[in-house]
Parts: C-alpha cells; structure tokens; sequence
C-alpha cells in the first residue's frame, strides 16, 4: 500500500517532520511518500494562501496516479486546501487532516475543541466545522499568538503555548479531547497528550490510518456524481496534463 501526504505549503521542514511521523505510525507494508509541490505559499494562514496552494495540491494527486502508483492522498494542511476537487481527480480515498481529526475526536469523546495558530484562522476553521457537521461535538475553537512558521523557527515556546491554550479548554469548554489545528503541529501530538492527560488527536495520523482501513475495505471515492471527473475538456492545473 502507497500513501502519499501532500503539505500543501513549500516549507521543506514541515514536510521531512510529516514523512518522519507517517513513517512511525504505518503500520509494515505501507509505504508512505511524504511531498511538497513545487510552487505554492511557505505557510497557509489565510484564503489567499490557500487558494495560492490548491493548483499544486491538484499537479501532485495527479502524478501520484499517473506517475506514483499511489493508492490514497493525505492533504495535510488543517484547511483541507482543494480537498473536494482533488477527489474529483482520483477513484483513490482522499483526506483531509480536519476531516479526519473531527471525526476521530467525536469517537473518543462527547467533545472537543480545536487548538490552532493565529486569530485570523478562527473564521476558516469555523467554517470548517459547519461544512463537516460538527457543530455539536466542537465546544471552542482556540487560537493561539503565533504564525504556522513558528512551529518550525521556536517549536519549544510554540509548543508552550498550545499546551496552555488545551489546558484552558479542559478547563473552560470541559473538553474531553482535543484536536490540533496545525500539520505543523503533528509531531508533538505525544507529548502534549502527556503533559495535558486527555486524547489529542493529530489529523495527519488519524487521516493516515483511515487510509490504510479505506484500501483494506477497497473503499475509494465515489464517482457516481459529486466527484465524478472534470469535464474531459479542461487539464489538470499545472502542466496541461490528461485528467483521465
């Protein structure tokens, strides 16, 4: 089995800190291929960055089936840049780290809420939320006085402040789990889990492992209508190349 994560962001220490994880996690036998595309924003925080990112998110599902033999796609930015449309390029399982966080969270406790970067991502991830149906279950959506970059530049006092911000929804919301709201995030989802004692769920492995039990029920993504493939006169974005 293939899976490849996609950061949709070009920061090379972000995507080595992804591959390292998938590569603790997957179980023998799963290969993981951890990428950047090759042009898109250092860091996501905010539409503009994302629409930036979702032409090379769409360039690497494509060459993961055409090129990679892939058999399932991690988006791994915590706003599901072009997840839709990417399922629209593939029969392949396609997740998103949020998607794949919430629905982890909902099933190890009545609740959660979400741990993430800077104010302005509030709006996103509330949008996030609604779209995924998990308005019940998210007590609180919590930022944090940071940039993504900073979990790559002073991880230490970044990670500091996350582990605050999660004590104060145990606190506060009466959080029962906790969701990080950051790829960048993923490789302190142990160690933060240690120092609060509640379930943190990290999207990148909850999304990973879904995967791996998504190939094994050779589930893929349905083309009977929604994410049927684009209209045979467009190319995917990138390079012109056939979607099909």
């Amino acid at each position: 089995m293939r899976i490849k994560i996609i950061n949709p962001n070009t920061t090379q220490a972000f995507t080595d800190a992804l591959q390292q994880l998938a590569d603790s996690v997957a179980r023998p036998g799963t290969q993981v291929l951890a990428v950047s595309p090759a042009s898109g924003p250092a860091s996501i925080e905010g539409f503009y960055d994302e629409a930036l990112s979702v032409p090379g998110v769409l360039e690497e599902v494509a060459k993961g089936d055409r090129e990679e033999n892939i058999d399932a796609y991690v988006l791994a930015c915590f706003g599901d840049p072009g997840l839709y449309a990417a399922r629209e390029l593939t029969d392949k399982p396609v997740l998103g780290i949020a998607e794949a966080a919430f629905h982890m969270a909902s099933m190890v406790g009545a609740c959660f809420s979400i741990v993430t970067t800077a104010p302005r991502v509030r709006f996103m991830t509330e949008h996030l939320v609604s779209r995924y149906g998990f308005n019940e279950q998210c007590k609180r959506i919590r930022t944090t006085p940071m940039r993504v970059l900073d979990l790559a530049e002073s991880p230490d006092t970044a990670i500091a402040k996350v582990i605050a911000e999660c004590r104060l929804a145990m606190e506060e919301d009466k959080a029962e789990a906790i969701v990080l709201g950051c790829a960048g995030m993923s490789a302190y989802r142990e160690f933060i889990e240690q120092e609060i004692g509640i379930p943190v769920i990290d999207g990148t492995v909850a999304a990973v492992k879904l995967c791996e039990a998504m190939v094994d029920m050779k589930l893929g993504t349905s083309k009977v209508l929604t994410f049927n493939w684009p209209r045979p006169e467009l190319a995917v974005p990138g390079k012109g190349l056939k979607i099909a």
